[in-house]
Formats: C-alpha cells, structure tokens, sequence
C-alpha cells in the first residue's frame, strides 16, 4: 500500500487566484483550454454530475498521469475552477520509467500553480494486473482526497474510452450493470469528459504548449483494450458520441432498477429471528435477481457476489435445495414455497481429515 498520506491544508473554495499560469505560453485561444466556449462547456459538464451544490462552492482534485487525458483535465479544470483543484499522481511501479513520469506529472503541477502531491504504490501486484493496480489506485487516491477536504477526484476518461469499454463488455456477455461502463458519478470520483472526443482533448494539450506523457501499455497488444483500440481507430463508421448517449440511457436503466429494487425489497425482505425472509411475487427477473443480492448483503453486508456464485445459487433454488454462498445459508421455507430463508450457515462439522490434520501426534 502506498505510506502515509500527510494531508495537505483542507481546501475552503476561499483561495485566492493563483494568477496568471507560469510556465510556456499558449498558442492561439481558440478551442484552448483558456477559452471562455470551452470553459463554459466543461462547466456545465460539470455541474450536470454534482448535484445541487454549486460548482463554484465545491472543490475538485484531478487525478493526473502526466499522459494527454488527464492534462486536457487538468488545464480545464485550472482554467475553469481556479483556486479550487489540486492534483494527485500516482505511481503503479510497474515500469522503470514510471518514475521518471510522475516526476515530470508533478513538475507540470508546479508550472500552473496546482498544489499536487505524489503517492507510490509499494505492494506487489499479481494476478490480473490492471484490475489490482486500479483498485490500490483509486483507494490511494481516495484516501488522499479525504486527507486533503476535497469534495470530489475528478478522471479523464472521455468518450472513445466509453466506446472501448462498452465494446469490451458486450463481448463478455455483461449485464446490464456492465453495460452502463463508466459511470460519469462513482462515489466521489466523476468523469466530466465522456461527452468529449480524444482527439479534442489532444487539441486543448497541444495549444498549451506543454508535453504530456506517452504510457507503451496504452498500445502493447496484450492487453485487450489496447487491442481494441487499434482497430477502433480503424473503423470510422463508429460514432463515440452517440455510443456515449446510449451508455448514458443504459446508466439511468440500471438506476431506475436500483430504485425498485430498494422498493420491493421494503416489500418482500422482512427480518427473522437471526436471518432473513425474501419472498418472491413474481417479479420480473432482472428485478428479482438485483433483490435476492440486495438480501445476501442485508444478511452478510461483506458478501461479494460473482456471477458464477450467484447462478449455482439461483439454480438450487429454483429446485428448493438448500445452497451456500459466503457465510449464508438460504433454505427454502418450510410451509411457503414462494419463500427462502437467508441466515450464516451453522458450522460445518469437522471431516476425519480434519480431525486427523488437528489431533496431537500421539492420537493419529
């Protein structure tokens, strides 16, 4: 885990403009970062994702690489939120160069006048890498926002990221929940540029006149989004934009399912004695299956539940066997079949193996 975080001065929004931004001068206005239809646009961008607080009474950190995405945020952000934004670059260590980056990430902070701090992961990442770096990633950094009284960590991603993630989901067969992708509100992390282009944002980078980082992995092949990038970029016919709107309707389905099943759970879901009463009236599945796991966490609010686990689950069931998962046991009910019973499964009696492996040598 990256060490200690010492927390900077909280932010109050009371900042006083840092001034005009140090460091090369810009090229021509138009489509910059400085310019007032780009700064606008962001902003509402922005406060289409916060809430009812306004932006000018919240403040922001970015999460920046030093790679061209999170510059494009950065330099809006500056311009947009003056005073308000402080930055975060995180080293994965997990190539040599990686160092070098982040020191050039926060020297580009110190030319505009950012306040920004450097955290470094220090464990050892196996498996599926990019999954567990971004886990250790966004808990670092949302440690960092909590010590620095940020409102909100604000990411790059943008609209042909969107594209390649939906893409990379339909081909895995996901859900509805997998389909949404990115969601432009996650927690505290939003994404303000999902409705714009990479190719833009490579505009705004390139009129500042700062040089933004190139990360290899974003093209080594043995990833599957770098992959799919190379031949997304190939196909033309392809509209981001209009992929981004659809995540966006796909987004607000799985809310309005989150909403009724937080409905139908007040229903159906009923405490008993040490466990859990779910009963089933015929709801359509998609509504049924987010209940029966909005019950599995009432019961064990730890649980994790991967889709392989719920659907051996979900079969027992429709035969009235009883089944584990995590901790739980759920049982079908004694005199209502349309009800099942969640509660800790009670402790498994020890097998001769594990009698034999725990007994003292002279009793084997």
């Amino acid at each position: 885990m990256p060490g200690p975080i010492a927390p900077e001065p909280p932010l109050t929004g009371d900042e006083p403009d840092p001034g005009p931004t140090p460091g090369p001068t810009p090229g021509p206005t138009l489509g910059s970062a400085r310019d007032p239809a780009v700064i606008a646009r962001f902003r509402r961008d922005l406060a289409s994702i916060v809430g009812q607080t306004p932006v000018d009474r919240q403040c922001f950190g970015v999460a920046f690489s030093g790679g061209p995405d999170s510059l494009a945020l950065l330099l809006l952000a500056h311009h947009a939120l003056s005073g308000r934004v402080r930055a975060v670059c995180y080293d994965h260590a997990l190539r040599p160069e990686s160092a070098d980056e982040t020191r050039h990430a926060a020297m580009v902070c110190q030319m505009l006048g950012i306040p920004q701090m450097t955290l470094t992961n220090t464990q050892a990442i196996t498996g599926n890498k990019q999954a567990t770096a971004r886990k250790l990633r966004y808990a670092a950094i949302e440690a960092w926002r909590e010590a620095s009284g940020l409102d909100w960590v604000m990411t790059g991603h943008h609209a042909d990221d969107q594209l390649e993630t939906f893409v990379m989901r339909i081909n895995r067969g996901s859900g509805v929940n997998g389909l949404a992708s990115i969601r432009r509100r996650n927690g505290t992390v939003l994404r303000p540029l999902l409705d714009w282009r990479r190719a833009e944002l490579r505009d705004i980078v390139a009129l500042s006149g700062l040089d933004a980082v190139d990360d290899p992995s974003n093209r080594d092949n043995r990833y599957d989004r770098a992959r799919l990038r190379s031949v997304l970029a190939g196909a033309d016919w392809l509209d981001p934009l209009a992929a981004a709107r659809s995540v966006a309707h796909i987004a607000d389905a799985v809310d309005a399912l989150d909403w009724m099943t937080s409905r139908a759970l007040a229903r159906a879901c009923s405490h008993d004695d040490d466990g859990w009463l779910l009963r089933y009236n015929f709801e359509p599945r998609a509504l049924w299956h987010r209940m029966l796991v909005g019950a599995l966490e009432r019961a064990q609010p730890d649980i994790v539940v991967g889709e392989q686990q719920f659907y051996r689950l979900w079969a027992a069931m429709l035969e009235e066997r009883a089944a584990s998962i995590g901790t739980l046991l759920v049982t079908a009910h004694d005199h209502d079949p349309q009800c099942w019973r969640i509660a800790l499964a009670p402790p498994r009696k020890p097998t001769l193996r594990t009698r034999l492996r725990t007994a003292p040598d002279d009793e084997r």
